[in-house]
Parts: structure tokens; C-alpha cells; sequence
């Protein structure tokens, strides 16, 4: 009986502490202001590979660093091609162990004036969002990140570990200025775990109310391979049964009609766990039997016939590219097809090669293509990392659920796993699947989610590297 007398007085002072705590976290107006502008100046620089404005936009962030007191050696522009990182550390007092990084690109998608309703690439706020290229993926997270750091410096806040902000300049297309950090920087951004801000996600339903948001602790690995066969051809007149572009079709029915193992981790189990009763129906309880029995081959059928769900419990491989022939009236000389995998956390790309080869059989040779990603492990889930992310979700979003989750495409944060960093998606924005339009036309995000966002790092870094 207390307690149930005491429930609503529990319930009622619960609420008034988040929203107190909110408050207390409730960026200034004039750190609104400085966010806006640098998220504004990021955007009206083309930072696609066509622009190739990463190095002026290194630069000019770099410049902001170094007005607001980080002394020189600890602000470093690494160029890369027509590339370039940006790696600045924020010194603590080293009571709280080692550092943590903070990633987010500096790169963007391409895009052409002639298919937006806007110009890309100049920055607009209309109907409660900011309009351009970027402005969600990944430049919001990347200004919110940089105003968070120079915010706190500027109010004298001295970190209980070293932060180290890493901003990298081609996370959309090759990751090479974050393989170049992670093999021949390792001393810049060597750290305890790394937060990531191209990755971490609320979402909201149509109505504008939170519905729950995705933690990112493992994404599966990035990498296509080269099927290709070779023959002498010859006149089109004469057919044969030894035809290149008949045995890469052979070999892709191959590939077509194999399941990789079934797999999965702290993670995925946890993602399914949480998400089946949202999710409902076959599938719903599909996911429930399979996280209480990891492995059940009844609820990995089903979840295998989704291609929601499938990249969740194994590794796939899909063609996505042909080529073969030479001439309408020849046989082909050589055929070929691009093969794209998203390899599950802890499977080598090695190993994938192997199988694909196998199914491929002798006529084909399989071959990685140049831009393949690392092999990528999950990160374990930490019991720190995780109450600091329940923490800033609930100071904008009390009601959201906070929810593990694998990413089935991949971000930088492979090459920090690669090397040992356990790396978490923790944004904070949240936003209505109707309004991602990332990688697509006229790309926008949400004003207040935007604001809400500083409040959300700014108890990340305070719960994980603030004297307590």
C-alpha cells in the first residue's frame, strides 16, 4: 500500500528531475547561434569528392579550434590526396583514465543543383529545418560535436581524460583518411572506446513523439569482390557451351541459392529482444524466439525472408554490377560481376572470399575490389557507455527506449574497431523516417532536433568525463 501511495509522488519527482536536468543541459542562445553558423559555413562548402573542399573546411575548423585557446600541437590537419583529417585533443587532468574519441566526416555525397528544389550546397532553415547537402550526414554531428568542445573550453571545463575530436574526409566513398588515422596516427586518436556521430539514432513517429532510439555497438563489414570469367570467344555464329557470360551466370545462380551461416551477438540479440514486441505478427515473434534461443531454425527462416531482418543473423552477398561482351555478333572474350557483401562482426573477408569462391567454382576467380573495408568485431556492451547515452537520450527524450543495434551498411567506426577501439553510435538526433533523407535529394534535419543534439553530447561527455 506505501508504495503504491508513493508511486505517483516517485513518478511526479522523476519527471521534475529530468526536467530539471534538461534545463540545466539547455544549450545557450549564443551556443545556438555559434552551432548554427558552423553547421551553416560547413554546409555552403562542396566537401563531396567533385567539390573537394575537405581541406578548406579542415581549416576553417581547425581556425576554431585555435581562437578559442587549444594550443597549436594538439590541433592537427593530416592531408590526404585531395583530402584531409582533422584530429584536436582536448586536454583533461587524467583522473578519469584514457581518452575517449569523438568521430564524425567532414565529407559528403555528391550533388547537383539540377535535382534539388534548393541549391545543395547553400545552407537554408524553412518550415522548422535546415535545408542542404550534408546537413544531417554526417555535418550536423560534426558542428555539434565541434561547438560542444569549444563551448566547454570556454567555460573552463577541464576534462577528468583527454578528448580527441576526429574528423575524417572521406568516410562516403574510399575511408581512407580514417584508415591513414587508424594505421599511421594511432598515437592521435588511441583511446579507452571512440563515440561516434555518424552513427546513433532517435526515431519519431508522424506525429512528432519519440519512439525509441538505436545505440550503434556493431556494424558489419563493407566489402565487394570481382567475379570474372575469361574465354577466347569467337564469331556469335558458332556458339559454344564454354561462354563467359553464361558461366558468371552459372556462378551467380550459385551464389544466388546459399545462406551464409547463421550468426549473431550480444548485440543483435539484444536488438531483437528489444524490438519484437514493436514490431508484431510472424516476424515480431520470430525475433523474440530467436533471442530467447539464439540459433532457432524455425525464427531464422523468417527472419531470413525479410531483407529487413536478414542482415541481422548472417553474413549476405548480393550481384550488384554487370559487365560482359565486346561486340553484338562475337562471343564474349570475358565477363564479369561485382558481388557486394556486408560481412557479419568477427567473420574475416578472407573467409567470405574463400565460400565465394567455392560457389563460384574453376571457370571464375574471385578477386576483392580496391575499396573493401576492414574486418569489423562488435564493440562489447559497456555498462558506462551505456547509462551515459540512456542519460542524454532522456534529457530531450524521457519516454524514448534506448535500444543496441547493428548496423547492416558501416561508417568509419570499422577502422577504429579494427584496430581495437570499441566504437558506439550515439547521436542524438531524432527524426521521422518521412524527413531521412540523407544521400537523397533536398537532405534536411529538424531545427530543434538539431539544438537538442547539444544538450544530448553535452551529458555524454559530462557523465563519461566529468569529476563526479
Amino acid at each position: 500500500m506505501i508504495r503504491s501511495l508513493l508511486a505517483p509522488l516517485a513518478g511526479a519527482l522523476l519527471a521534475l528531475a529530468l526536467t530539471d536536468a534538461a534545463q540545466a543541459q539547455a544549450p545557450s542562445e549564443a551556443q545556438r547561434a555559434q552551432a548554427r553558423e558552423i553547421l551553416r559555413h560547413a554546409v555552403e562548402m562542396d566537401t563531396s569528392v567533385e567539390g573537394q573542399r575537405v581541406p578548406e573546411l579542415a581549416a576553417y575548423l581547425a581556425g576554431q579550434f585555435r581562437a578559442a585557446g587549444f594550443p597549436a600541437e594538439d590541433v592537427h590537419v593530416l592531408p590526404l590526396g585531395s583530402t584531409a583529417a582533422l584530429v584536436v585533443r582536448y586536454r583533461g587532468d587524467g583522473t578519469g583514465g584514457r581518452p575517449i574519441t569523438l568521430m564524425a566526416h567532414m565529407d559528403v555525397v555528391t550533388a547537383h543543383r539540377a535535382d534539388w528544389e534548393r541549391d545543395p550546397f547553400t545552407f537554408v532553415e524553412e518550415n522548422g529545418f535546415f535545408y542542404g547537402r550534408g546537413v544531417f550526414d554526417n555535418k550536423a554531428g560534426m558542428s555539434v560535436l565541434t561547438s560542444t568542445l569549444l563551448t566547454l573550453r570556454a567555460e573552463g571545463f577541464t576534462p577528468t581524460r583527454d578528448l580527441i575530436i576526429a574528423l575524417t574526409g572521406d568516410e562516403e566513398t574510399s575511408g581512407d583518411t580514417a584508415r591513414m588515422l587508424a594505421a599511421q596516427h594511432r598515437d592521435l586518436i588511441d583511446a579507452e572506446f571512440a563515440l561516434n556521430a555518424d552513427a546513433g539514432q532517435g526515431s519519431l513517429d508522424e506525429s512528432g513523439a519519440p519512439v525509441s532510439y538505436g545505440l550503434q555497438t556493431a556494424e558489419k563489414t563493407y566489402a565487394s569482390f570481382s567475379l570474372t570469367a575469361h574465354n577466347e570467344g569467337g564469331h556469335s555464329s558458332q556458339p559454344r557451351a564454354d561462354n563467359a557470360i553464361y558461366d558468371v551466370a552459372d556462378a551467380l545462380e550459385r551464389v544466388r541459392a546459399y545462406q551464409f551461416p547463421v550468426m549473431w551477438n550480444d548485440t543483435t540479440i539484444a536488438s531483437l529482444r528489444a524490438n519484437a514486441p514493436v514490431v508484431g505478427g510472424a516476424a515480431g515473434a520470430a525475433m523474440a524466439r530467436f533471442a530467447q534461443r539464439p540459433g532457432d531454425r524455425r525464427a531464422a527462416v523468417v527472419l531470413s525472408s525479410s531483407p529487413f531482418t536478414v542482415g541481422q543473423i548472417r553474413t549476405t552477398c548480393v550481384p550488384t554490377m554487370l559487365n560482359g561482351g565486346h561486340a553484338d555478333n562475337a562471343l564474349p572474350q570475358s565477363a564479369s560481376a561485382t558481388v557486394n557483401c556486408r560481412i557479419f562482426p568477427g567473420v574475416a573477408i578472407a573467409d567470405v572470399q574463400a565460400q565465394l569462391q567455392r560457389l563460384a567454382g574453376d571457370r571464375i576467380t574471385v578477386a576483392p575490389l580496391a575499396d573493401n573495408y576492414a574486418s569489423s568485431d562488435a564493440s562489447p556492451l559497456r555498462d558506462d557507455v551505456l547509462d551515459a547515452t540512456i542519460a542524454a537520450v532522456h534529457t530531450n527524450y524521457p519516454e524514448a527506449p534506448v535500444i543496441p543495434g547493428m548496423s547492416a551498411g558501416a561508417t568509419d567506426g570499422v577502422f577504429y574497431r579494427g584496430i581495437g577501439i570499441p566504437t558506439y553510435g550515439v547521436d542524438g538526433i531524432f527524426i521521422k523516417d518521412s524527413d531521412d533523407f540523407s544521400h537523397g535529394l533536398n537532405e534536411r534535419v529538424p531545427v530543434e532536433s538539431f539544438y537538442n543534439d547539444l544538450a544530448h553530447w553535452r551529458v555524454l561527455i559530462m557523465e563519461l568525463a566529468a569529476p563526479h
